[in-house]
């Protein structure tokens, strides 16, 4: 009569996964993809729009997004492979890299699925250009900004071991040093995973 509600995690500040590099994936083979699933799934009851696999406390170079298109973003106008990439939202990036960072910069708020409720300036290269798989192995490149462009280097941080905070301006650092410190002293007692049922 009463359906159980499905058990979705996420690993926070503070364990070891999250702070070493991920192992590139050698085969999309199908627990690939189902991994893949898992954390599209993780990423919906988080209200995420992107989440890597260490957060999913799989140490591989594996990331899913969902970036959503502001008015702001389409009106200004897109490119051709970022209008393709947004059409083909949600999808999953097979080992991500960026290849080549534009000289001009943009500052933004960012948060983190991994880092709850807390929330900095992390200046960035206002475009990227990279390349991936999908998860049928074809290959993608190109060049994107705004919040997909910043999206994409927040998650390949995170294959790289880092998090949004290690990315703040000294003073942004010492704004949020406390809470920081507070979240990981949480996550020490809870095995440095955070839990929702939907």
């Amino acid at each position: 009569m009463f359906k159980r509600k499905a058990r979705y995690e996420v690993r926070t500040a503070g364990d070891p996964v999250l702070s070493r590099a991920a192992a590139p994936v050698g085969m999309i083979t199908d627990e690939i993809k189902q991994l893949a699933e898992k954390m599209f799934q993780s990423m919906v009851a988080f209200d995420g729009i992107g989440l890597a696999a260490p957060q999913y406390g799989e140490s591989l170079r594996l990331i899913v997004i969902d970036v959503p298109l502001s008015d702001e973003e389409k009106a200004a106008g897109l490119t051709p492979f970022e209008e393709s990439m947004y059409n083909s939202m949600p999808m999953a990036l097979v080992n991500p890299e960026i290849t080549a960072v534009s000289g001009d910069v943009a500052e933004r708020d960012e948060g983190c699925l991994s880092v709850p409720e807390i929330y900095a300036p992390v200046v960035r290269p206002a475009r990227v250009a990279f390349r991936a798989q999908l998860l049928s192995g074809t290959p993608i490149e190109g060049e994107c900004g705004g919040l997909l462009g910043r999206c994409l280097q927040h998650e390949i941080d995170h294959l790289d071991g880092y998090l949004f905070t290690d990315r703040l301006s000294p003073e942004a650092a010492r704004r949020i040093e406390g809470q920081f410190k507070r979240l990981v002293e949480f996550g020490k007692s809870h095995d440095f995973r955070r839990v929702t049922r939907k």
